[in-house]
């Protein structure tokens, strides 16, 4: 496995309670951002400040235009951009402190270091998330801060990958339609980023006429192989960080009982992607 993709799987679950855990429903809902996708809209997009759909369709890639314009502008007539970040973190770091339980506060900390040494490393030139997110203070508690990290890693990486997949000529829904036709099902990523079955269907078609899907859906050999392509320059495109890092030996194994934990919070089958059970 490529070293920035084996670092991801194990950083991306400490980001994730963010979506999946009730400590962070509870904090969003506490801050008037009552629904899941107003706290998620808000609290990944606050970083950003008080925006509209346009450049939330724009950074965040897969989602439907029209599923972001109902949360966006309405969420920040609820809560401000840093109520939004302060209840995104609060909740996370509740989560984390409730599924780290068997696992020392040393063994946090020192995590939480490394990884942020890593993170603070993250180049950001046309990396909006990842930017936006380096930007935010990094907090002295190391259950904070092992989450900030986090957050900063998986943003710089998502940044990577959709760049990768729009010089690879896609757009979001497509991105979603060739996806289910490789690893990851229609029913669940349909749903969660709010395509319409006449969207989805067009999109399909589009794939069909490129030569990456059949007819009824499934990947070809040029999906199969372009799937490969975009994902190693994900990967090399998330690499900065750990180079400037140096040895991650130890980071390893820190982070390895701490994703296994954070990933008791996390579906087995998730729109994320994320092999959980692993």
């Amino acid at each position: 496995m490529h070293l920035a993709r084996r670092m991801w799987t194990l950083f991306e679950p400490l980001h994730a309670v963010t979506y999946f855990a009730p400590e962070a429903r509870e904090q969003f809902e506490a801050a008037g951002l009552r629904g899941f996708w107003r706290g998620y809209f808000a609290g990944r997009a606050a970083v950003l400040g008080p925006v509209g759909p346009a450049p939330v369709v724009a950074a965040f890639f897969g989602f439907a235009p029209a599923t972001v314009a109902r949360a966006l502008p309405d969420v920040w007539s609820r809560a401000t951009p840093a109520a939004a970040l302060e209840a995104r973190q609060s909740g996370s770091v509740a989560a984390l402190r409730r599924l780290l339980t068997e696992v020392g506060e040393d063994h946090v900390a020192e995590a939480a270091d490394l990884l942020s040494r890593a993170a603070l490393a993250a180049d950001t030139a046309g990396r909006v998330l990842g930017a936006a997110n380096l930007a935010q203070p990094m907090p002295a508690d190391p259950y904070a801060r092992l989450w900030q990290a986090a957050t900063i890693l998986r943003e710089h990486r998502g940044d990577g990958h959709v760049a990768a997949l729009v010089t690879a000529g896609l757009d979001g829904c497509e991105a979603l339609a060739w996806r289910s036709g490789l690893d990851l099902s229609r029913q669940t990523l349909q749903p969660a980023r709010g395509w319409t079955d006449e969207e989805w269907a067009a999109a399909v078609g589009r794939l069909h006429q490129r030569g990456w899907l059949t007819s009824a859906g499934t990947a070809t050999t040029s999906a199969v192989e372009a799937h490969r392509r975009i994902e190693r320059i994900t990967d090399e495109a998330a690499m900065r960080p750990w180079h400037a890092l140096g040895p991650t030996d130890r980071l390893v194994d820190l982070l390895t009982p701490l994703a296994r934990a954070a990933a008791r919070a996390i579906p087995e089958i998730n729109p994320i992607g994320l092999p959980v059970r692993s």
